[in-house]
Formats: structure tokens, C-alpha cells, sequence
């Protein structure tokens, strides 16, 4: 069980990085209905990997973010709101892809909360060139949705 002692007053950036940092599916999903029931911060998490390349040049990782925070109501389908969100991610994915091998396996979790007036995007993952060697990485963006 995770402590969620401290969270009531934490901000969406905070969270956004919490969460997607979260060990277990339960750990997480009682962090998200926090979130949700007490502050009113909707949230997804969603998990994506491949090569570090093909996830940054095709647009993979950042539609897949677009389409886990609309699917679950954490932004509206508006140009403004898929505008936030898309520079969120950008900036989320510097931490993560700053300077690594266009060659590298990634694995991801990305977490996307909302308070009505911003959203923040979390990136946690782990990467690597050969099997015997993995590497963690972490990236954050955040923007607001007018």
C-alpha cells in the first residue's frame, strides 16, 4: 500500500512525477483515485516501448499520450488542449531522450493529470543498448491548457 500521507496540498507536477514512478498497478491505480476523488486531478498512466528512434521521430509516443488523456477525460478534444499536451510531452521527453542512442530499447510509463487549468506530463523509463546493461531516466512538462 502506498503512503499517501502529504498529498493533499501537492501540486500536478509533483503528482504527474509520483505517480508515474509507482512500483505496482495497485500502488498506482490508489495514488490515481486519490488524486481524483480528493483533489479533483484527472489522471491516466499509459506504458509504451520500443526503439528510442522510432518512439521520438514517428510521433508514436506523443499520440499514444494524446489519445490515453482524452480516452480517459483528462483533457478536453480541443486544439488548445492537444497543444498543451503535445508540449508537455516534448519537454517531458528532453529528460528522458536527452542524449541517448537513437538505437536503444525503451520501456515507458507516462503519466498525464489535469486540474481544469493545467496539465502535467511524467515520463519514467527505463532503456538500453544490450541486456546486461539498463539505464532509468525520468522527464517532466507541464503547460497550461488555454
Amino acid at each position: 500500500m502506498s503512503d499517501i500521507v502529504n498529498m493533499e496540498n501537492i501540486s500536478i507536477e509533483r503528482a504527474a512525477i509520483k505517480l508515474v514512478m509507482c512500483e505496482t498497478r495497485e500502488e498506482e491505480l490508489e495514488i490515481r483515485r486519490y488524486l481524483q476523488e480528493y483533489l479533483g486531478f484527472y489522471n491516466v498512466v499509459t506504458e509504451i516501448g520500443g526503439i528510442a528512434g522510432v518512439l521520438m521521430n514517428s510521433g508514436k509516443l506523443i499520440n499514444s499520450v494524446i489519445a490515453a488523456a482524452i480516452n480517459e477525460d483528462v483533457i478536453r478534444n480541443t486544439s488548445q488542449n492537444v497543444h498543451a499536451v503535445v508540449n508537455a510531452t516534448l519537454d517531458a521527453m528532453n529528460g528522458v531522450f536527452h542524449k541517448l542512442h537513437l538505437n536503444a530499447s525503451v520501456a515507458l510509463s507516462v503519466s498525464v493529470i489535469s486540474d481544469g487549468g493545467w496539465v502535467a506530463v511524467g515520463i519514467f523509463g527505463k532503456y538500453s543498448l544490450h541486456p546486461k546493461i539498463e539505464h532509468c531516466r525520468v522527464g517532466l512538462g507541464f503547460m497550461n491548457l488555454s
